[in-house]
């Protein structure tokens, strides 16, 4: 779970992909952070993503770093307790303009099932089961 947070950090940006409909919908992400053992991105609930995602959990994550690339196929779960947001919150105090622990509209999700995979030109792809 590090390897996968440390190399999404470390790409700064990551693309989330969901379905709306029959339509892929895909858009950069930044948050990431571990909280009790899991993985959890943040959103708004007022948000497109927020309503897809709660339509059909299963989405996908992809990024690239130096000539290796990551996907993660999961399933996101919300958590609405206080204490899973602010962690996200403080690891990401830039947000804290827009968002809050204790607002009606700040969520965050963890990872459910999940498989990240890395890949690269030269090496045979690695799995990780979170």
């Amino acid at each position: 779970m590090n390897e996968v947070l440390e190399f999404l950090r470390n790409c700064w940006t990551y693309y989330l992909a969901t379905v709306e409909w029959d339509q892929p919908r895909v858009r950069p992400f930044w948050t990431i952070n571990i909280f009790e053992g899991k993985l959890y991105i943040q959103t708004g609930k007022s948000k497109n993503v927020s309503r897809q995602i709660q339509a059909n959990p299963k989405v996908e994550i992809s990024a690239a770093l130096d000539w290796r690339w990551i996907r993660v196929s999961w399933e996101l779960v919300r958590d609405e307790r206080v204490e899973a947001k602010k962690s996200m919150l403080d690891n990401y105090p830039e947000l804290r303009g827009m968002y809050d622990e204790n607002d009606h509209n700040t969520e965050v999700l963890y990872f459910k099932n999940a498989t990240a995979t890395i890949y690269s030109f030269t090496q045979d792809p690695k799995v990780i089961e979170l």
